[in-house]
């Protein structure tokens, strides 16, 4: 079972093989980052569930890794245990100031810190409702977004993807396969965004398999062509051989089998350059409709539709 992914910012060699071997041994992906900027890169392209960050790093420090991924809108929920030699309360503070959700001096005990860890991520689930498979944020944090978003002139484009077949997917090759298919594209939504976006882009998994991307960029149709490109050719490394060679799966029914397209990216958007939005309701409606006003019964290949 997948715990959730841990990245530890520690550059002292011992101490992060130590962790990565026991929090693997835990149940968790492990990532190692020895400095804050390989660190903020790491973070940038895929999420991590928690960080445990040292304060004492060679390119720059702790407090300056956590300012910078509080200050970026994708990172800003992202739970961060400090782990530091320093015991003073001074530099405590500092953390907790900066955003930090714990503090662990060293020597530590490892079983005090996987209670730290268990407790951060359980803590960040509940209350800012993360996905605990894509990593990325759901119901009330998309709401919250959006409502500050509206509050703003700034300019920007919603743009809602949905994976198409994904039911049949999961009918065929499993929970587990289809929880795959959810990180990966957590992956190249962070990858895309990273190539293309800002730092006040927001991701959002309302739910299953829908995602959301909210981007202030103005390479926002690129994005969403990237993304649905992305999707649509990687995607067919989910499938087995055969599936991918003959363009289609077997799905068991009351008949037997039927035949089911591989998956495919759906997309539609909308954007305040050519709308003013009254209510959330209205945003995500419209992009919803856009959406499936794209498709068509004898789809062969990406269909979006867009009103920028």
């Amino acid at each position: 079972m997948n715990m959730g992914r841990i990245l530890v910012v520690e550059d002292d060699f011992d101490i992060s093989n130590m962790l990565r071997i026991y929090f693997a041994g835990q149940g968790y992906e492990v990532q190692v980052a020895p400095r804050g900027g390989d660190a903020l890169a790491m973070t940038r392209k895929q999420l991590p569930n928690l960080i445990v960050l040292d304060i004492m790093l060679p390119d720059m420090n702790g407090y300056d890794v956590c300012r910078e991924l509080r200050q970026t809108t994708r990172t800003s929920h992202i739970p961060i245990i400090f782990l530091t030699q320093k015991d003073e309360r001074s530099d405590k503070i500092a953390g907790l100031e900066l955003g930090a959700d714990d503090y662990i001096t060293k020597p530590f005990d490892i079983e005090e810190l996987k209670l730290r860890v268990q407790n951060a991520i359980s803590s960040a689930n509940r209350h800012a409702q993360i996905d605990d498979k894509s990593g990325l944020p759901t119901g009330r944090l998309i709401e919250e977004h959006l409502r500050s978003l509206m509050r703003t002139d700034k300019d920007w484009t919603y743009i809602d993807l949905k994976i198409s077949q994904y039911d049949d997917f999961v009918d065929v090759y499993g929970f587990v396969a289809g929880d795959d298919v959810i990180r990966f594209v957590s992956l190249v939504l962070n990858e895309v965004v990273e190539e293309l976006g800002s730092p006040e882009d927001f991701l959002g998994h309302p739910g299953r398999d829908n995602f959301i991307l909210i981007t202030h960029s103005n390479e926002a149709e690129k994005m969403r062509d990237r993304i649905v490109e992305r999707f649509n050719e990687d995607v067919k490394q989910h499938y087995s051989f055969i599936d991918r060679e003959r363009g289609y799966i077997l799905v068991p029914d009351d008949d037997g089998e039927r035949q089911a397209a591989l998956m495919w990216m759906a997309a539609g958007a909308v954007s305040t350059r050519t709308h003013q939005f009254s209510d959330i309701r209205e945003i995500t409606e419209l992009a919803a409709e856009n959406r499936r006003r794209g498709f068509s019964g004898d789809y062969t290949g990406s269909k979006i539709l867009t009103e920028w």
